[in-house]
């Protein structure tokens, strides 16, 4: 190996580094010997939100690429002021590396920004591609509509990406309250158990961000998804065999009604589990890109490996 490799890396600039995806995608570009400057609120953080484009266009400049994650949690119940702040916290932060991005003299080769795959109406007789499938509507849909009209007009000629990401599955982050479930003897189907649950192993997070790094031929819009959809029932199924602990032979289901119920005990929205997301990764297939994790079950069977025993944290909204 060079000796001098890491310092003829160039360095990616992550926004939102601190959360579940982007603490993934840090630790493993610095493990691939890239040099990684983040945006953020911390103290730590290379440049903060806030302080003007001159801070955020002085890390900006010359850096590969930069990943913008930054959004508040939508597990939460939406408020007035939650929404105002889950949309705020996408749409302005996005405004704010548009316009520092156009002052740069030289700006990163390729902007991947966040969004999501709930920007797709509920579907269960098809999938949703990039090309062909439908946008929803809903408070949910409508904040995945700004977020991505701010990206496509922000006044920068850099290629932009929108990230439109499933359910990432890891060791921690949205799957523990799944896993829960599952242990306390829920393991059974959310609902009527038939909406299409899309995932993605972070490990295809990274590697679908290193893979849309290299195709100057992509923009717009990339949904983030794992190759194979499952029904919630088949989800549910699947997490009582790998991770349920006592609970793998106890399947109690949880009609809606109760988890509307649930939902405002933890201060979250039931529409997060009851909405059918059939989202199919078109673009990463049609370019080439080649999954580590294409079967749920090999996912689920990576993170069992890394997942203590016992119930598991999990923050509240």
């Amino acid at each position: 190996m060079n000796p001098d490799r890491t310092e003829l890396q160039p360095t990616e600039v992550i926004a939102g580094a601190s959360g579940f995806i982007g603490t993934h995608l840090r630790r493993h570009f610095l493990r691939d010997g890239f040099r990684v400057a983040s945006i953020g609120r911390h103290a730590s953080d290379d440049a903060r939100w806030g302080e003007g484009s001159l801070g955020l266009t002085s890390v900006l400049e010359g850096a590969e690429a930069v990943i913008n994650l930054a959004g508040r949690s939508v597990s939460c119940r939406y408020t007035q002021r939650t929404a105002d702040e889950i949309l705020r916290s996408r749409t302005e932060t996005t405004e704010a590396l548009g316009r520092a991005l156009a002052s740069c003299g030289r700006p990163p080769s390729v902007w991947l920004n966040a969004s999501t795959g709930t920007i797709y109406r509920d579907a269960r007789d098809r999938p949703q591609d990039e090309r062909t499938g439908e946008l929803g509507s809903g408070f949910s849909v409508a904040v995945a509509r700004a977020w991505e009209q701010e990206l496509a007009e922000a006044p920068t000629a850099v290629r932009k990406v929108a990230l439109r990401t499933t359910i990432a599955l890891g060791a921690g982050g949205a799957l523990n309250p799944i896993i829960n479930l599952a242990r306390m003897g829920f393991g059974g189907p959310q609902g009527d158990g038939g909406q299409r649950f899309r995932w993605i192993q972070l490990d295809d997070v990274y590697g679908a961000v290193r893979h849309l790094m290299d195709r100057p031929d992509v923009s717009g819009p990339v949904n983030l998804a794992a190759p194979e959809a499952v029904t919630n029932r088949e989800l549910m199924d699947r997490v009582r065999r790998h991770v349920g602990g006592a609970g793998e032979r106890v399947a109690v289901p949880l009609p809606a009604w109760a988890l509307e119920a649930g939902a405002r005990i933890i201060r979250t929205e039931a529409e997060l589990v009851l909405k059918s997301r059939w989202v199919h990764p078109g673009v990463l297939q049609d370019s080439g890109y080649r999954f580590a994790f294409p079967v749920l079950d090999d996912a689920l069977a990576d993170i069992a490996a890394a997942t203590p025993r016992g119930l598991l944290p999990v923050p509240l909204g």
